[in-house]
């Protein structure tokens, strides 16, 4: 005799609820960043602030992708769409990590070709901008501070905004430096140095959401611990089958057969379980399949 547990007491909407303010104010303000960038670049003449006007652009688009997704990940499921539209956080992260690593390239190829070649010394305005861009994108970042920590999606949002205040810095301190001395190489090799730094920052988030799109464990659950703490339940002999997945960056799902030859007590057992996994794994979207010891399972293996 099987019987089954889906337990779905977790609410999807206060996740966009939290982040939706800090996605509307970090939107607004870089784009007020990128006009502020466009239009001082043509009245200067530089070059640099219009390449980087156009990079910001591009770290808005990803923080509407950020956005969208987390609005999306908040849609109540279908018929159709049994998890609803969680897997779009995953599938944002996952681009964003790809844009920040195409942005490192970028930038790596730019201060390469500055190293042999020497562009235009930054004047005060360019400085002065790049200040800007210090407090916007500084305060952006701390927005996605907190939430980061526990949200992949969101950390791809608070890696972008990190990303820039740091070529931020780095523009105003070459920027500074070279208004007072002829030392051009200052300004490539410190853009070397945030590609590297940023490059580091992100490889984590890309592997991380590739895993999740992948279905692998989410990480920090560890399987092997998981799989004793559902054979210590009440009247359990053995856990078997036992898949954990992600259905958002921040929802976990598991299912898994128990051996427990004697029915008395499944309900509570059900309970306990549910309960220890979104306690100890946060895991709280569980099926849980009976066996009562020699049965035949689907794949023809019998336990």
């Amino acid at each position: 005799m099987h019987s089954h547990d889906h337990s779905h007491g977790h609410d999807h909407s206060h996740q966009f609820d939290t982040h939706n303010r800090a996605f509307a104010i970090a939107v607004i303000l870089n784009t007020l960043f990128v006009v502020i960038e466009a239009v001082y670049g043509v009245l200067s003449g530089s070059l640099a602030l219009i390449a980087d006007a156009g990079h910001n652009l591009s770290d808005v688009m990803g923080l509407l992708l950020a956005w969208a997704a987390s609005w999306l990940a908040s849609k109540a499921a279908t018929t159709s769409k049994t998890y609803g539209l969680k897997k779009t956080t995953i599938l944002a992260a996952l681009f964003n990590a790809l844009i920040l690593i195409a942005a490192v390239g970028g930038i790596t190829w730019e201060a390469l070709q500055r190293l042999g070649n020497p562009g235009e010394i930054a004047g005060l305005v360019v400085v002065v901008v790049a200040g800007i861009g210090v407090v916007i994108n500084g305060i952006t970042m701390m927005l996605f501070m907190k939430g980061q920590k526990g949200d992949l999606n969101i950390r791809g949002a608070f890696l972008h905004m990190a990303a820039d205040t740091a070529v931020s810095v780095g523009v105003v301190i070459s920027g500074t430096i070279l208004m007072f001395t002829d030392q051009a190489w200052i300004d490539p090799v410190i853009s070397l140095v945030i590609a590297v730094v940023i490059f580091l920052g992100t490889w984590q988030l890309l592997k991380e959401s590739i895993n999740l799109a992948l279905n692998a464990v989410p990480r920090g659950i560890d399987p092997a611990a998981v799989r004793e703490h559902l054979e210590h339940l009440p009247g359990v002999q053995s856990a078997h089958h036992l898949h954990i997945w992600a259905l958002s960056t921040t929802e976990n799902a598991l299912t898994v057969h128990l051996v427990k030859p004697d029915p008395e007590g499944d309900d509570e057992a059900i309970h306990q379980a549910s309960a220890m996994l979104a306690a100890e794994f946060n895991i709280h979207h569980t099926t849980i399949q009976w066996e009562r010891g020699g049965a035949l399972c689907p794949n023809g293996t019998t336990h």
